[in-house]
């Protein structure tokens, strides 16, 4: 495994935190903090991100699925109920695809399919690091936690900005597949449009969709205790299901 951050706190059900580009663990701690008298979380860091040294070379997808299964294995994750924001929900999508027996359960907050969820009229513009960078409280924690320096910021933005145009690639046919209990959310005024995030859900058998309102792509940080009941609450239901071995019908 690489060289990548990582924590572990509580005990019970484990859960599995991904976090979000140009994020560290920080992003994710009010919810990670609402969910440790319960379960145990674990949460890692990619590289580039927070306390993880950077990589040479481009970011994808697929590398972050990799760096998430060897995390597990490293950890003795075999299943989790996994919780994923923005990159890190697409990464969760394709973890429930591509290995369904990890998967306890998913939400995904702010997740997108392809690169033409951001070009929605109804979404902000995704422009240029210079022109729409991420929010001062994300590069504020870089400039105090890379080990690459605060210097090297712009460098994983230019990065990220190249994912971001042209990755994920998922069909809603392929979201079909997942069999695990899913809770898709995001903001109504989501960099993702809410079309996209219904298009998700609806695409996912017996999902659940969460539209939150009055917040953006940074749902997480504007409405921490809504956000982290709404999963507990998922994940007790989550819990029901498993142990019961039902599941809920689509509606």
């Amino acid at each position: 495994m690489r060289n990548l951050y990582s924590e572990v706190a509580g005990n019970g059900d484990p859960v599995l935190l991904l976090h979000g580009g140009f994020c560290s663990l920080e992003s994710l701690r009010a919810q990670s903090d609402a969910l440790v008298p319960d379960h145990r979380v674990h949460a890692f860091e990619r590289p580039g991100h927070g306390r993880s040294p950077d990589i040479d070379g481009e970011y994808s997808y697929a590398q972050g699925l990799a760096d998430t299964i060897a995390y597990c294995e490293s950890a003795n994750v075999t299943n989790a109920h996994v919780i994923g924001y923005s990159d890190g929900a697409i990464i969760g999508l394709l973890l429930a695809l591509a290995h369904p027996e990890r998967v306890r359960s998913l939400t995904a907050i702010s997740a997108n399919l392809d690169p033409s969820a951001f070009t929605d009229t109804s979404a902000p513009v995704l422009d240029t690091p210079e022109q729409n960078p991420r929010p001062d409280v994300e590069r504020m924690h870089f400039e105090r936690l890379s080990p690459d320096g605060p210097e090297h910021a712009d460098a994983v933005l230019a990065k990220l900005f190249r994912l971001w145009t042209s990755e994920p690639h998922i069909t809603p046919e392929q979201l079909a597949r997942i069999t695990a209990p899913v809770l898709v959310m995001s903001g109504d005024r989501d960099t993702i449009p809410p079309g996209h995030s219904l298009k998700i859900a609806a695409s996912i058998p017996g999902a659940q969709l969460c539209i939150v309102p009055g917040t953006t792509h940074h749902l997480i940080a504007e409405r921490p205790d809504l956000i982290s009941d709404l999963i507990r609450t998922f994940l007790t239901d989550a819990a029901a299901t498993r142990n019961t071995g039902l599941r809920s019908a689509p509606s």
